[in-house]
């Protein structure tokens, strides 16, 4: 099939990379002509495991294209997907300016049978104003041309988009066309041989489909996390009580481990469009505006514990942090924890010394130059001259230490873990103070002069 992307962000890459790679002819369309330029020549404006090698072999093999001309994108493909993002506006409900923008583009320059896909995580509804867009723009031309509009939500883990996309557990597609169907089906073919996975479902229930998953896992995550602040006060272990309860298989492992709080580009601004949604029809998401505020709060632990260690006397403190983006295998820093806590911590008058694998440039890219944060080269690097150290991200370079060097190189010692890595029996063994979340750790009496 000729497959026509509008976006080169993260979703439209993936998507395009990986429907090239099944066999499909696609076209990747953007505005930034700087972006598309780097993309042909196999730069990669994302880190996401296994995607440069994707798209450079594609675009080899010439089923994967780049381009900046609209015409030529939309003449391109009978399939028409629209991946623009849609960020958070000032209310909280999605902004779709970009989408509607795209399709009012297809209606422009269309001419003859197209089906619009929404890939973007649109509200329920936005089926609808595409499908307004370009019919209103195809009167504006005088023009009679057949075309249909379907939803087709994104089911992508960043760090693992690639396995999700291929193996993914569901494709769902909203429309009650046939055509649409047919071709649907075509497209995701290769990918839907072993197992039914294709879900025919009404185009409003794919668009809240998309919303009610993301807002399922990220009230797991800030359900673990409740438990994990009741567990520290009451002196229980939260990994045990994780243990616990994930052998249930009705709740299962999966996004009950507690932490810093989620961030990314989908979990924050998803569960915001819902409850903006639901605000907007006279509805109180009274659950949903709880699981976003533990969330807030949550982002604060790490702060709040460090500046508990130290008596609230943190000015003028060096704090190496571990880890900046939101999770490991990729470079978003979109919603960090990581921020809110160097955000806190410069907001106190202490420095930062921070590293991630691979989000160096996107921090600088975020916060240039300053006086007060030092991106350090690897993880020993920002230990160097620290007070104590700070773990935001759980990448596996972080899960093997010498915690006998963290005791030697640290000015005092201590340890603030988001992600839980290590046994606290472990580590207080050596001599370090260490404070994870949910594990019975708030500080005892005669801790507080660590330094």
């Amino acid at each position: 099939m000729r497959i026509t992307i509008f976006g080169t962000g993260y979703v439209g890459l993936v998507t395009g990379a990986c429907l090239a790679d099944a066999g499909h002819e696609v076209m990747c369309m953007d505005i930034d002509e700087g972006k598309v330029a780097r993309l042909k020549q196999g730069e990669i404006p994302i880190y996401e495991p296994g995607l440069e090698t994707l798209v450079i072999e594609n675009v080899g093999q010439q089923r994967l294209s780049f381009t900046t001309d609209a015409a030529e994108a939309v003449a391109f493909g009978t399939l028409q997907f629209i991946a623009v993002g849609t960020p958070p506006d000032e209310d909280g409900s999605a902004d779709l300016q970009y989408v509607l923008a795209v399709a009012r583009t297809i209606g422009r320059y269309m001419d003859d049978y197209k089906v619009v896909i929404d890939k973007s995580t649109v509200p329920v509804g936005t089926a609808d104003r595409v499908h307004e867009a370009i019919a209103g723009t195809l009167t504006e031309r005088g023009a009679k041309l057949d075309f249909d509009v379907c939803s087709n939500p994104e089911f992508l883990k960043e760090g693992a988009a690639i396995e999700d996309f291929t193996h993914g557990a569901r494709i769902v597609v909203g429309t009650e066309s046939d055509r649409v169907k047919s071709l649907m089906r075509e497209c995701y073919a290769p990918y839907n041989r072993r197992v039914e996975k294709l879900m025919f479902m009404d185009v409003r229930s794919a668009e809240l489909t998309k919303y009610a998953a993301n807002a399922m896992l990220a009230t797991k995550i800030s359900f673990m996390n409740e438990i994990a602040n009741l567990a520290e006060r009451l002196g229980a272990d939260i990994e045990q009580v994780r243990r616990g309860i994930g052998s249930d298989p009705r709740i299962g492992y999966h996004f009950i481990y507690p932490g810093c709080g989620y961030g990314g580009s989908c979990f924050p601004k998803d569960v915001q469009a819902l409850a903006r949604t639901a605000s907007q029809i006279g509805y109180d998401p009274q659950l949903l505006n709880a699981v976003e505020a533990v969330n807030d709060r949550q982002k604060a632990t790490l702060f709040g514990k460090l500046n508990q260690a130290f008596d609230g006397q943190l000015e003028g403190k060096t704090v190496a942090v571990w880890g900046l983006a939101f999770k490991p295998n990729t470079d978003d820093m979109r919603e960090a924890p990581s921020r809110h806590l160097m955000e806190s911590l410069w907001a106190a008058g202490a420095k930062v010394q921070a590293y991630d694998p691979e989000a160096m440039e996107e921090c600088h890219r975020i916060y240039g130059e300053r006086s007060d944060l030092m991106l350090a080269d690897g993880r020993d690097a920002a230990l160097n001259g620290a007070d104590a150290l700070v773990i935001c991200t759980e990448w596996k370079s972080f899960r093997t230490v010498d915690f006998a060097h963290l005791q030697r190189t640290l000015k005092t010692p201590v340890i603030v873990d988001g992600r839980n890595l290590f046994e606290p029996a472990q580590v207080r063994a050596a001599g370090l103070l260490y404070f994870a979340v949910g594990r019975g750790d708030s500080l005892q009496v005669g801790q507080r002069k660590a330094h």
